[in-house]
């Protein structure tokens, strides 16, 4: 059989999806099943199923697999940083030392983003985040605020490079279905990230605050980056699907 070009591969998946051969919510056959079924290579596929994905026809998870979302195209405009593990990808490009863990009493305007009463006491992991094999380049420092209820979590990223939330979801089965992001320029005012990241205070940084919510809409992560201002960009693409 020859091989089939890329447009043909996306042409029948599309049809699949729109005739109900794959209907909403169900699996696409796996990537190693489409190479198989096209005679195609494997890079040829994952463009097609990125294809698919930038229309909202498919999602595309870890372990799970290609769920179709939508049985036609939608129409709008979207970053190409569009899921969960794009976001969190800077996590796993990067080494992270801890340099805390404990409980503290979250108060003013930290209480106030988070969300919870004045006082509230949460578990605070405290990390910074280094260029591989560059113990001086300091890139940022991240305050995670969880519940105390998962102290155990706290023991064990010591020992994992895995994320917080991922060793959340493994420990407890509390998965991220949505993270809420906020992206300001700000000035350093903690002496604790400025000593970290060897910044003045007053320096002039970027904060990223994200909360993390589950399948409910309820957060259980909190969390506070400061990047370096000369060692963070944002680039995004913005695409239009068309029906």
């Amino acid at each position: 059989m020859s091989k089939t070009n890329a447009a043909e591969i996306a042409r029948q998946l599309l049809d699949g999806i729109a005739s109900g051969r794959f209907p909403v919510g169900t699996l696409l056959p796996t990537e190693f099943e489409l190479c198989e079924q096209f005679n195609a290579s494997r890079y040829t596929i994952r463009a097609v199923l990125q294809e698919l994905q930038d229309q909202g026809l498919v999602s595309r998870r870890k372990n799970v697999g290609t769920r179709v979302e939508a049985s036609s195209p939608q129409a709008r405009f979207r970053p190409t940083l569009a899921s969960v593990d794009d976001l969190v990808q800077f996590g796993v490009e990067h080494s992270r030392h801890v340099q805390s863990v404990g409980t503290v009493k979250v108060k003013g305007d930290l209480a106030r983003e988070i969300g919870c009463a004045e006082g509230t006491p949460l578990l605070r992991i405290s990390s910074i985040r280094l260029e591989e094999g560059r113990a001086d380049a300091p890139m940022a420092w991240t305050d995670i605020y969880i519940d105390p209820a998962y102290t155990d979590v706290g023991e064990m990223v010591r020992k994992s490079t895995e994320l917080v939330s991922a060793l959340i979801e493994s420990r407890y089965g509390r998965q991220i279905a949505e993270i809420e992001q906020d992206v300001r320029a700000s000035t350093l005012t903690d002496e604790r990230v400025g000593k970290g990241l060897r910044l003045e205070r007053g320096a002039a940084v970027l904060r990223i605050s994200r909360r993390y919510l589950d399948a409910t809409g309820e957060a259980f992560e909190f969390s506070v980056t400061v990047h370096r201002a000369d060692s963070f960009s944002l680039s995004m693409r913005l695409k239009r699907s068309t029906r």
